[in-house]
């Protein structure tokens, strides 16, 4: 076999699956920017059926609901959670309002898909988990950079055995983001983290599982605009001598060709190195790109694979439609609320870390 002509093998499998029923009814609480640049996009290239929205304020929902050709739009969260056409009710709110949606919905034995971070407290997060175990209803979370093409493809290759057993991970991004564009942000003494590199932390977790501990850093910017931490550092230890790193500035102020935003994995049998497309001049972005060497296949090869799609919006069919699918197959999701404790576990500990100027075990976080 000639590893260079690879088109009939290195299929790397990276873009979401669906589900073989997309008639789910879907009713969105929240008509932000992450629901009509994201979410309904997605969505729409999916054919998932959304059937109504709502939001604090009616006009706002009227609009998104115009644009997308949503039937219904309800007054109150209430009314689209007991609207019998709604099966999934899927949260675009900020975290501290959540458990009060996913309590609501649960009881009406609706299945959701929750926003990130899951929630403020790490004991509000474990409270969702437990309303939706005890209505028996899949619960599931919108931590969608696991299906970005660089990362689902960087999955595939890491369980295929490519890159031997995986020592580091890296993830760098250096870009200028004005986050008081958001309004909930500008008052929030938890910013970049708990807003932005939850994605990171996330999606490392998803490659290389679990870390005992994060010793993390956070800084601001001088004269920045926000309350909260706009630069951080995250060091990772994994069980024995893997490790992760998260470096993530937000206040490059030259012009975009300068700003990066990359990811790279490292093992004994090979290395990926990759961009996260969606970065580079946010919100236009552009598709990932992935390259990789491994000695499992030739180790003088660089593979380059074209990928299709990027983080925004893609990705965002993964989420909702992971969760379509535990419906089907009586299963939980692999996005599930419980599993994200342990991202939430991650998100907390570099918290304390960050206030304690200390490395912060997983486990301490309760």
């Amino acid at each position: 076999m000639d590893v260079k002509d690879h088109t009939s093998w290195l299929d790397l499998d990276y873009k979401p699956k669906l589900p073989k029923n997309k008639s789910f009814g879907i009713g969105i609480v929240g008509a932000g920017e992450i629901v009509s640049e994201a979410h309904l996009p997605a969505y729409r290239m999916a054919g998932f059926n959304v059937v109504g929205i709502t939001n604090r304020t009616r006009n706002k929902a009227e609009i998104v609901a115009n644009r997308y050709d949503i039937p219904k739009v309800y007054d109150t969260v209430e009314e689209l959670i007991f609207d019998p056409e709604v099966e999934i009710v899927d949260i675009a709110l900020t975290a501290d309002l959540q458990p009060d949606i996913v309590r609501m919905a649960a009881a009406a034995g609706k299945h959701v898909l929750c926003q990130k971070p899951l929630a403020d407290s790490f004991s509000s997060a474990k409270s969702i988990v437990d309303m939706c175990d005890r209505a028996g209803v899949k619960g599931a979370i919108n931590q969608q950079m696991r299906w970005a093409p660089g990362i689902r493809a960087s999955h595939s290759i890491i369980q295929r055995g490519w890159l031997g057993e995986v020592t580091q991970a890296t993830i760098q991004v250096n870009v200028n983001t004005n986050f008081a564009n958001w309004s909930f942000l500008r008052e929030v003494d938890t910013l970049e983290v708990m807003y932005h590199s939850i994605h990171y932390m996330d999606a490392i977790r998803f490659l290389l599982g679990t870390p005992e501990y994060i010793y993390a850093d956070g800084a601001k910017y001088p004269g920045q605009s926000v309350k909260g931490e706009t630069r951080t550092m995250l060091h990772m230890k994994f069980p024995g001598e893997t490790r992760g790193l998260v470096h993530d500035n937000h206040n490059n102020w030259a012009n975009v060709e300068d700003w990066f935003a990359t990811f790279r994995f490292e093992g004994t049998k090979g290395i990926i190195n990759g961009t996260n497309g969606a970065l580079y001049n946010y919100p236009v972005g552009r598709e990932d790109t992935i390259s990789f060497i491994s000695k499992e296949i030739d180790p003088n090869y660089w593979f380059s694979p074209t990928l299709e799609g990027k983080w925004f919006p893609h990705a965002f069919m993964g989420t909702m439609g992971e969760l379509m699918r535990a419906i089907e197959e009586d299963r939980e999701p692999e996005n599930s609320v419980r599993d994200n404790l342990l991202t939430i576990q991650m998100l907390f500990a570099a918290y304390r870390s960050m206030a304690e100027n200390r490395p912060v075990r997983l486990d301490e976080i309760q």
